[in-house]
């Protein structure tokens, strides 16, 4: 897993913060499974589309949160039906 990205937890939820967020080019996330609870967090918009370009990207990533590194999967991405913008990324933990 060579491709890390960081994040940071977020405590505003709804929609009106995550398109607050879209607008501050961030990406709103979510990290769940394993015995953790889930997790809301965000990601650079920018890196993550560079991120997304890569096949490794979809075997398996980590993400750097509040200094520990959690290994995730994307198990799901939402994307705008027409300009294919990245809206919300689903991952799981491995």
């Amino acid at each position: 897993m060579a491709i890390v990205l960081e994040a940071t937890e977020r405590k505003d939820l709804g929609r009106g913060a995550s398109r607050r967020l879209r607008r501050a080019e961030m990406v709103p996330a979510v990290i769940t499974g394993g015995k953790d609870p889930a997790i809301s967090i965000t990601i650079d918009g920018k890196k993550l589309i560079l991120a997304c370009l890569n096949d490794e990207f979809y075997k398996g990533c980590t993400l750097k949160l509040n200094g520990k590194e959690i290994n995730v999967k994307p198990v799901e991405i939402q994307r705008h039906p027409v300009s294919e913008a990245i809206l919300h990324v689903d991952f799981l933990r491995v």
